[in-house]
Formats: C-alpha cells, sequence, structure tokens
C-alpha cells in the first residue's frame, strides 16, 4: 500500500513540467486543429470579399469613366498583385477593356471554360449572388483545383470577369501547420528546460524543508533552514521551520529533565524503601543478640539463680555492658542518618590535622597499653580544611578498627602523602589482610567481616559508614588496601583553599 502511494506521487518538478508541456502541446494541437479546419474556410471568404471590393473598385471607376485613368491603373495592378488575381473586362461587342493577362485569348477562354465548361470536368457551387454580379466556387477535378470567379455587368454594361486560385490555401495550411510542429517541439523543449531550471529554485529549499521534517521526526533537530531564496512564502516557512525545531528541540529537552527527574526521584524512592528494609533488617538482627542477653540475665535476677552479691554484680553489669552497646548502636545510627540525609551542617574549617590525631591517640591510649601496640605517627603539623568534629569521628573509627584487628607484630603507623592538592592521611596496622571479595563491602551499614571478634569488642558494622557518609559530605576520597603485611585504611583532605573553592 505504501509503495503504491509513492509510485502515484510525483515530484513538483515533474508535476510542473507535465502541466506546463500539456498545456504547449494542448494550444500547439489546438492551433493545428484550428488551421486545418477554418482555415481554408476563412481564407476563401477572405478571397471572395477580395473580388467583391474588386468589383465594387472597378464598378465605381467604370460610373466615373475612370477606367483608363493611372490612378485606376494603380489600383487594379495592386488589387490583382497582392490577391493574386485575374481581371478581365470586355465589352458587349466582345472588345477587350481591362485584363491582367498578354493574352487576352487565352484569358477568355480560360474563363469562358470556367463558367461553362462540361459538367463532368467542372463542378460549380454559388457562393454569392446579387444582381450585377454572382461569386462561384469552381473545382477542376481534372486540375484537382478550385476557383473563386466573380462574374457580373457593371453599371455602364460592360461584363466583368474575375478569378483566384484556391489551391494556395491548401499549401499555405499545410506549411502553416509544418512549421507550427516546428515552433510546437522547439517551445517544448524551451519550456521544458525553462520550467526545470524556474522549478529547480523551488524545489531546491522545498526539498531541504523535507529533508528538516525528516530529521525532526528522527527527534534530529541539529538541522537548520538556510536562508538566501527568493520566494518570500518559502523563506516564511523555512524561518517558521527553524522556530519550530528549536520550540520542540527545548520542550523535548526540558521533557527529558522531568522524565530524568522522575527517573531519579522513582529509584531514590526504591533505594530509600530497600534502605529501610535492609535498615529494619540489621536493626533487629543487631539488637536480637543484646535483648536476649538483657532478658536472659534480667530474669536470672527475678528468679534469684544465684543469691550472692558477687553474681547478682555479674548479672548487672553484663545487662549494663548491653544496655551501653544497644545506646551506642543508636547513636551511631543517628548520627549516620543525619549524616546521609544531610541533616549536619558542614563547618569548613583550616585545623591542624596532627594535632587532632595526637588528641586521639591519647584518648586511646589505655586501649594501646592493654594491647601491647605499638604507634607512631607523623609529629609535624599539617593544616588541612574540613569540619574538625568530623574529621576526628573518622580518625577515631579508623584507630579503633586497626586497634582491635592489629596482629603479628602488633604495629599501627599514621603517616601523611602529598597528592598535589590534597594531603593523604593513612592509618595503617600490622595484621591479617581483608579478604578481597570482602574490601567494597566493609562501607555498608551493619556488614562485619569478622562478625564473632566484632561482637568480641562490641563493634556494630556502622562505623566506616559513618567514615564514608562524612568524606562524601566533604566531596573527598577515602578507601582501604591491602598491604604485604597488614592493612591501611586512607582518606583525603584539601590542603588549601583555593582547591576548595575549585571543587566545590
Amino acid at each position: 500500500m505504501k509503495h503504491a502511494l509513492h509510485a502515484r506521487q510525483r515530484s513538483i518538478t515533474t508535476q510542473i513540467c507535465m502541466v506546463i508541456i500539456g498545456l504547449v502541446a494542448g494550444t500547439v494541437l489546438l492551433c493545428w486543429f484550428l488551421n486545418t479546419t477554418f482555415l481554408e474556410q476563412y481564407y476563401s471568404k477572405l478571397k471572395a470579399d477580395q473580388l467583391v471590393n474588386g468589383f465594387e473598385t472597378v464598378n465605381w471607376a467604370a460610373k466615373q469613366g475612370k477606367l483608363s485613368d493611372n490612378e485606376t491603373d494603380v489600383q487594379l495592378d495592386r488589387l490583382c498583385d497582392n490577391g493574386n488575381i485575374e481581371l478581365l473586362i470586355i465589352s458587349s461587342d466582345g472588345t477587350v477593356i481591362r485584363s491582367t493577362s498578354n493574352d487576352n485569348i487565352n484569358l477568355i477562354n480560360r474563363f469562358m471554360d470556367v463558367l461553362f465548361g462540361a459538367a463532368s470536368d467542372k463542378a460549380r457551387h454559388e457562393v454569392l449572388s446579387t444582381d450585377n454580379y454572382s461569386v462561384l466556387l469552381v473545382t477542376d477535378h481534372r486540375m484537382s483545383s478550385e476557383y473563386l470567379v466573380l462574374w457580373g455587368t457593371l453599371d455602364d454594361g460592360n461584363l466583368i470577369m474575375m478569378r483566384t486560385a484556391l489551391e494556395s490555401i491548401r499549401e499555405s495550411v499545410n506549411i502553416a501547420n509544418r512549421f507550427l510542429a516546428y515552433i510546437g517541439i522547439c517551445g517544448i523543449l524551451i519550456s521544458t528546460i525553462i520550467v526545470i531550471l524556474v522549478t529547480q529554485r523551488i524545489t531546491r529549499p522545498i526539498r531541504q524543508l523535507t529533508d528538516i521534517s525528516r530529521q525532526m521526526t528522527e527527534l534530529d533537530f541539529t538541522a537548520k533552514y538556510e536562508e538566501g531564496g527568493s520566494i518570500k512564502e518559502i523563506e516564511l516557512l523555512g524561518q517558521h521551520m527553524n522556530q519550530l525545531s528549536k520550540t520542540l528541540e527545548r520542550a523535548i529537552g526540558e521533557l527529558k529533565t522531568a522524565n530524568n527527574e522522575l527517573k531519579s526521584d522513582i529509584e531514590k524512592k526504591e533505594q530509600i524503601d530497600e534502605m529501610r528494609k535492609e535498615f529494619l533488617s540489621n536493626v533487629s538482627h543487631e539488637l536480637k543478640t543484646p535483648l536476649a542477653l538483657i532478658q536472659g540475665y534480667a530474669e536470672g535476677l527475678q528468679e534469684c539463680i544465684n543469691d550472692d552479691e558477687q553474681s547478682r554484680d555479674f548479672y548487672c553489669e553484663v545487662i549494663m555492658d548491653e544496655a551501653g552497646k544497644m545506646n551506642q548502636m543508636v547513636q551511631k545510627l543517628l548520627t549516620l542518618n543525619h549524616l546521609e540525609f544531610g541533616k549536619d551542617a558542614v563547618t569548613i574549617d583550616r585545623f591542624d590535622i596532627t594535632e587532632l590525631i595526637r588528641g586521639v591517640v591519647d584518648n586511646s591510649s589505655l586501649l594501646l597499653q592493654q594491647n601491647e601496640i605499638q604507634l607512631s605517627f607523623h609529629e609535624d603539623p599539617a593544616y588541612v580544611w574540613g569540619d574538625e568534629f568530623q574529621i576526628e569521628e573518622v580518625i577515631t573509627n579508623y584507630l579503633s578498627n586497626a586497634i582491635h584487628y592489629a596482629g603479628g607484630e602488633k604495629q599501627i603507623r599514621i603517616f601523611y602523602t602529598d597528592r598535589e592538592d590534597v594531603l593523604r592521611v593513612s592509618v595503617y596496622n600490622t595484621g591479617s589482610s581483608i579478604p578481597e571479595e570482602d574490601v567494597d563491602k566493609i562501607w555498608d551499614k551493619f556488614y562485619k567481616v569478622d562478625k564473632a571478634r566484632t561482637r568480641e569488642y562490641g563493634g556494630s558494622g556502622i562505623g566506616l559508614s559513618i567514615v564514608r557518609a562524612i568524606m562524601e559530605s566533604h566531596h573527598r576520597d577515602c578507601g582501604v588496601s591491602n598491604q604485604p603485611d597488614g592493612v591501611e585504611f586512607w582518606m583525603e583532605l584539601d590542603k588549601n583553599a583555593v582547591a576548595r573553592t575549585d571543587k566545590e
């Protein structure tokens, strides 16, 4: 169906060419038909009128007695020569008064033969008749020729006869038709060339607009109409097409933006739902063990399983310890929630990271001594930009992990690495490395590589999630890498205000 439709459709150039060629060819054919059908009759009437006008001229001259005047001679000669007319005027006694032939006898015989010849050879048809003259159409079948013959009597009593051949009109019609055919062919060729040249100026911008509209249907708005044509309406159409392209491009861009925002909102909602489900599952899992311990020891106290004071104190210590762990986990969850949803404002200041680390190390000195861990760190001042309280939380989490997982030689080393505009702060501890499959997961909430050991020192699996949230709020990186004899946790902070401003 579609191919059939395209087959019936033609280009503007083809249609205009067909119309113009049809008009030219139709005009030529119409002229040929009119020439063939009516030209001979029209010519015969004109010839008959010439004969009648000639008779009137001669009759007027005869009445005025001027047949022999020079002026009359000139008029008659012009009439006969221009109209190809043979003229003969004879008196009642047979004397030739006027003749267009030097052989008067032959001319008289021809006239007599035309007027009174044998019926088998001549056919006569009266064209016009009055009291003074008659006009006959005489056909000579033997010679295949026709004549118009006027004969009559002048007012002075003399006889006049005039004859003109009609054969020339047929030859003229044939010549005119042949010439018209040549002119028609040349006219068709010339008009075709002109039409193609003219229509090219019209169809070129139309084809350009067609290509632009096709690209617009494919949501490609890069093509624009190039102005410079001479047709006002097409130029206006091109301008409007460009405006339409810009409008559609802007509208579709806004629609895509809105669609992307909608997708982002949907994804965020789905992510929040997943986070909520995961949060509830992890919290219930993490609270199940301390709640069971609290419930068990509380029931033991209630039932007085051990009445001695030392046992009751032990039960109470276990209950208080588990309650403290639960409270600590809840506080960390609140902190993480504030960080993830941007509820904690980040206050960026310049501070000495060495001084901050020294404070954290002093607070952990007891744990270091209890675990017999040797710690060394960079003592020179190093100034960075960030939220001092949040960065302290990061250092505290890194150092806490290093203390609890230090093994082998039990050494912890805190050092700096200059990296262009940032300072990398690393906390390294000897001991077992983190399994490669767990490296990317340790930043997830409640994820624990060694659940038994984490439970032993009271870890909740939230600390590193807090670290990642803090560093994301600072728009800086953090990470972990396994070393040959230990693990290195690191974070990066801006060293100068210019880098900080460019980053924001």
